[in-house]
């Protein structure tokens, strides 16, 4: 069973079809038919999915159902690939620090601000955010850019270096990667 939460909003009657049919389904179904309960309840579930019939209100994830009457198993066509999706977005959005990363697109926003990040920038995030002590640059060279242990290079510096300037451009934020004395961290 998946647990995204289906909120049928003011429509009644396709909440009981799909009631009827969810020993086959096995939704999550909830009904609402009024918007004040509706927005209480998004607050505090994250995971969930509102299909309605009107074009009232625009939530995050939703599915319309405007062109009715429409087959049961296009309805529920839809609400699974409703669910697809958002499973698939929750999954490439990770968090770093205060920021989010969406591994798709290789960005990551803060309060609107969106800044677009190379491959190997991503890397760099992804690997340090899994670490609470400051990684050493041999170990960055190794597992990132897969170089030996004892090369002598300046790829990770400079890397750092031009991710901080992106941060400050970006987000006024230069101190996105600590420095420590043992290697590098992110801020938390």
């Amino acid at each position: 069973m998946n647990n995204t939460k289906i909120i049928l909003y003011d429509c009644l009657y396709i909440y009981k079809i799909l009631e009827e049919l969810n020993d086959i389904l096995k939704l999550n179904l909830v009904n609402f038919e009024n918007k004040r309960d509706l927005t209480k309840y998004i607050e505090i579930n994250k995971n969930y999915l509102v299909i309605k019939t009107g074009k009232d209100q625009d939530y995050k994830n939703q599915i319309i159902l405007d062109d009715l009457p429409l087959k049961i198993e296009k309805v529920i066509e839809k609400i699974n690939l409703a669910i697809l999706k958002n499973n698939f977005s929750l999954k490439s959005n990770i968090k770093i620090g205060r920021y989010i990363l969406n591994l798709n697109s290789r960005e990551i926003s803060f309060k609107k601000k969106v800044l677009k990040l190379t491959e190997q920038e991503v890397k760099i995030l992804t690997y340090l955010d899994k670490f609470k002590e400051p990684t050493k640059v041999e170990k960055l060279q190794k597992e990132i850019w897969g170089y030996k242990e004892d090369l002598e290079t300046h790829t990770v510096e400079t890397h750092i270096h031009r991710l901080r300037k992106k941060f400050e451009n970006t987000f006024e934020d230069r101190n996105i990667i600590l420095s420590a004395q043992k290697g590098y961290i992110i801020k938390y």
